[in-house]
């Protein structure tokens, strides 16, 4: 239990960290903060990932947790001091729809609120719609376009959601941006790990940036490292709540880390059957409770690192989540401390394997 508290109190600094796509900086500072006792080097690469690595003589793999977190961009500021933006990764506008926010400025972070035209003044026909992001402004109580600049805000100045980690019932949190500090945090830990083993194999500990925009980071440094195999850690969508059937979903959240076949419905990954059987391997030989998936939803990094170079076997090992891409995402933290060891009992392994 001690063990997993301290995964949990890593998890909080994460969530509570700022850094969209784009602007990971402040993450990356935390991940090499943090792994940097349990590698044996650790650099920068010209696109920003953080590579750590644990030096072995047996086969190469990479290990890929994405830094970055979605959120909004400002675009200009209108003569009154009202801030319009952009949406930076895949939003649902309903969601952002009177948050409070923090505009990261030259001058240092600003509070802001997302407002729109008041209900009371709408016609009915609007009242029954969905305001849309365009629609939306940001209120940081700036006097005028003078003010706000005064402030420090500029075209391009990054905005992330304002919210705080928070414990719920039975082991269950809740927080932003467990997509994917819940991946990140997964990844510190089996480095921890590892640390203390004999491991054959050399492990790339990545922290990759800008995947909520099109899987960046992990391209560039997958063609890099060109390692013998991958495993992206990230998030995944369970079926275990009001609004979604078993059908589009029978993941749930507290039955451990899940293990990906396919995503995207074969347009994102279709893992590397090796992969797999290494993975799953790893998680009944060890006891390790294992979900597999076939999805038809989103991606992840491992997409991107698939298909670099000639190819590099891959697959994900993913932390049900509920809610992703809100303010208010939910884990349970005894699926995010399994998802860490299961990566620890596959790199084990893995000189049998490759």
């Amino acid at each position: 239990m001690v063990i997993m508290e301290q995964l949990q109190q890593l998890l909080e600094k994460l969530s509570n960290a700022h850094g969209i796509s784009g602007s990971e900086g402040s993450i990356k500072d935390i991940m090499e903060e943090e792994i940097k006792p349990y590698v044996d080097e650790i650099r920068t690469d010209k696109m920003g990932n953080l590579i750590a690595t644990k030096k072995g003589t047996g086969p190469t793999i990479m290990l890929a947790s994405h830094m970055d977190e979605i959120g909004l961009m400002v675009k200009y500021i209108d003569d009154n001091g009202f801030l319009r933006f952009v949406k930076i990764g895949g939003w649902f506008d309903p969601t952002l729809h009177s948050q409070r926010v923090i505009v990261h400025t030259k001058n240092g972070p600003l509070t802001g609120v997302i407002g729109s035209k008041p209900p009371h003044v709408m016609k009915d026909e609007d009242r029954k719609k969905p305001v849309k992001a365009d629609d939306m402004f940001i209120d940081i109580g700036a006097k005028d376009k003078e003010d706000a600049e005064k402030l420090g805000v500029e075209v391009g100045s990054p905005i992330s959601i304002d919210r705080q980690f928070a414990k719920l019932a039975n082991g269950k949190i809740t927080g932003k941006a467990f997509d994917n500090r819940a991946g990140v945090a997964m990844l510190i830990d089996a480095m921890k790990q590892l640390s203390k083993m004999n491991v054959k194999a050399t492990v790339y500990a990545v922290g990759t940036v800008q995947e909520e925009v099109g899987l960046k980071g992990a391209r560039t440094s997958a063609f890099g490292l060109n390692p013998d195999v991958a495993i992206a850690t990230d998030v995944t969508i369970p079926g275990d709540h009001p609004g979604i059937e078993k059908k589009d979903s029978a993941l749930e959240i507290g039955k451990g880390p899940v293990i990906t076949i396919v995503d995207g419905g074969g347009r994102g990954l279709i893992a590397s059957p090796v992969v797999v059987k290494w993975l799953r391997a790893a998680a009944e030989s060890n006891n390790i409770p294992h979900q597999m998936d076939v999805g038809d939803g989103g991606t992840t990094d491992a997409t991107s690192i698939h298909l670099t170079r000639e190819g590099i076997p891959s697959s994900v090992i993913s932390v049900p989540t509920r809610y992703i891409h809100s303010p208010v995402e939910v884990i349970d933290i005894s699926d995010l401390q399994a998802s860490a060891d299961l990566i620890v009992k596959a790199v084990k392994t893995a000189y049998k394997y490759f």
